[in-house]
């Protein structure tokens, strides 16, 4: 085996540490940085394994939820004691029949196995397919088939739900109980705690490329049957440097993101950004999401950067923000866009900004309000260091430019950025599609000012037009979760025989509201003071709403309904802001 490429290593680090010297200077970073030219490339052995080796800086902190009437279980790991679990599970693994390019399905919560995995299976040059935890055999059935599974490795209380799925992969477990009542694996399965007694000195066998396959990830499926996104050793390990200039992580951060495993946002901001800036990854487990508790862990450990999808920050301004006596530095959020009142509550409390940023499970992040730069409420911010982006418009396929400016946001493939999927792994019609013209078509639209400010629309299916108006369903969703009586809503276009549609919004009552006409009259008198004629919510209805198992909401699955049944149809629950009688005094 030939040495590892001392020059990759030094070309990565050169980037870093440019993105982190220039950190707050955004056109600097901008005109300054390059992508690291990357051949031989393994990301675990070349950067983990070259700054974890005798750093004792904590590198992963998990702290379990507690009732209050003691200290929390917690447990931190150092770099070098990462480097080291992982070398034994990697050997291990070997041992077990794991070769370079075998498929390993990861089904696994926040536990340090997880990542003593993660790093192993990298270190080994095998494919990941990360899984969360949540997915029923059906699920776990499409993903072993179409991801030609030859090893899981999952919670031992998860592996009944493989019972029925036949195939030659296979099965190691984590935790549980074995057959005869101990400690140990389930029938069938072989327990991964053999990991650790596997020697601690691993050697790799093979030369690992940037452009070998490393990520296989399942998309949420929104709108469609989950994709099958391809990523190799560059592109996600090396590609989020960009998230990590997102975010503005330095060594010595203490970096919270709530994010379940088995979803891309799990791998940009608990795994590859911190450690590429060589900061600590913290995790808070919970059973249940408790603002107050998640304040008090920040605090006593000392969390100096949170990121949260706008779920969680809307949970969180439903406490007193206050209760966090040291707030976090850096505030970020990612997988929808936030409204410009979470945005607010939260400055005004802790004196820090969430600043949005926005990517795909396809890529890293490419769009963001980054550190120390003027932000604009409710605008993604600019373009990232390493991504040239542009606006096309869907219909005719030119770029549209100046202020004001509305179109798909799209990638420029020349030069192609390093944090782009390779793309839609056995779907060549699907990936073609997506790289037609000489861009990466995002299928997202947004708007860009004159200053190069680029403001999200929505899904280029989620976008409308009523009476020939176009209309942005995010925009209608922002000011109706301003209503204390909203919780969550969805806006979609509902059929109407005059304006060809209306906006409806279906509604998820915020507690102590009841879904009554009084509480609608309210919600459509707010829209109609808050936003103009042509956009205000003509209809409502006070219902859950469809997600997907990442939470993402399943818009296409209201679209539909709302288009088979036409505009006559009265849904449980709905009001019809012309049909409401006028209050009685």
């Amino acid at each position: 085996m030939p040495p590892l490429s001392t020059e990759a290593t030094e070309r990565f680090r050169a980037a870093r540490d440019f993105l982190q010297a220039n950190a707050e200077d955004y056109d600097a970073a901008r005109e300054g940085f390059t992508w690291p030219e990357l051949d031989e490339w393994n990301w675990a052995l070349n950067w983990f394994d070259v700054q974890a080796e005798g750093n004792h800086d904590p590198a992963l902190w998990i702290v379990e939820e507690h009732d209050g009437g003691g200290e929390p279980t917690e447990a931190r790991y150092s770099f070098d004691e990462m480097r080291i679990r992982s070398d034994r599970t990697a050997n291990w693994l070997r041992d077990q029949g794991v070769e370079p390019g075998d498929r390993i399905l990861l089904m696994l919560a926040n536990q340090v196995e997880l990542w003593d995995v993660m790093l192993a299976v990298i270190k080994l040059g095998a494919v990941v397919i990360p899984a969360t935890t949540l997915l029923a055999e059906g699920d776990l059935r499409d993903r072993i088939a179409r991801g030609g599974i030859g090893h899981v490795i999952a919670r031992a209380e998860l592996a009944e739900r493989f019972a029925s799925i036949s195939g030659d992969y296979q099965r190691i477990s984590v935790g549980g109980t074995g057959p005869s009542g101990t400690a140990g694996a389930p029938e069938g399965w072989t327990d991964l705690a053999g990991a650790m007694d596997a020697s601690p000195d691993f050697e790799p066998s093979h030369t690992t490329h940037a452009d070998d396959t490393l990520l296989l990830y399942f998309t949420s499926g929104t709108t469609s049957k989950p994709k099958l996104v391809e990523h190799t050793h560059a592109s996600y390990p090396a590609g989020h440097l960009s998230t990590m200039y997102w975010i503005g992580l330095q060594p010595g951060d203490v970096h919270l993101n709530v994010s379940s495993p088995g979803w891309a946002k799990h791998a940009w901001s608990n795994v590859f950004a911190p450690w590429i800036a060589g900061s600590c990854v913290f995790l808070y487990n919970y059973s249940r999401f408790d603002a107050t508790a998640m304040m008090r862990e920040m605090d006593r450990c000392g969390v100096t950067s949170l990121c949260c999808p706008p779920t969680v920050w809307r949970m969180l301004i439903q406490a007193d923000l206050r209760q966090l006596k040291n707030p976090p530095r850096l505030a970020v959020g990612a997988g929808e866009p936030l409204n410009p009142e979470v945005i607010g509550r939260v400055r005004d409390a802790w004196g820090v900004t969430i600043r949005d940023g926005f990517g795909q499970t396809e890529t890293t992040v490419q769009i963001a309000n980054t550190p120390g730069q003027p932000i604009k409420d409710g605008s993604m911010g600019r373009p990232c260091p390493g991504f040239d982006v542009a606006l096309v418009d869907p219909a005719t396929g030119e770029e549209v430019t100046g202020d004001g400016a509305e179109g798909e946001i799209c990638l420029r493939l020349d030069p192609r950025p390093l944090g782009l999927m390779i793309g839609y792994h056995g779907d060549a019609e699907r990936t073609d599609a997506a790289y037609a013209d000489g861009f990466y078509h995002t299928g997202d639209v947004g708007s860009r000012d004159a200053e190069g400010y680029i403001t999200y629309v929505g899904r280029t299916d989620d976008v409308f037009k009523s009476s020939d108006y176009r209309i942005s369903p995010f925009e209608l969703e922002s000011v109706l979760l301003e209503h204390p009586a909203v919780a969550e809503a969805a806006v979609v276009p509902s059929p109407d025989p005059v304006r060809l549609s209306v906006p409806k919004a279906f509604i998820v009552l915020a507690d102590g509201w009841e879904a009554t006409e009084d509480t609608a009259r309210q919600i459509f008198e707010y829209s109609r003071t808050h936003l103009a004629g042509y956009k205000r919510v003509r209809r409502l209805q006070f219902t859950d709403l469809p997600k997907t198992i990442s939470g993402k909401i399943r818009r296409v699955d209201l679209r539909r309904g709302e288009a088979d049944n036409g505009p006559s149809v009265d849904f449980p629950g709905e009001f019809r802001e012309d049909a409401l009688k006028a209050p009685s005094n």
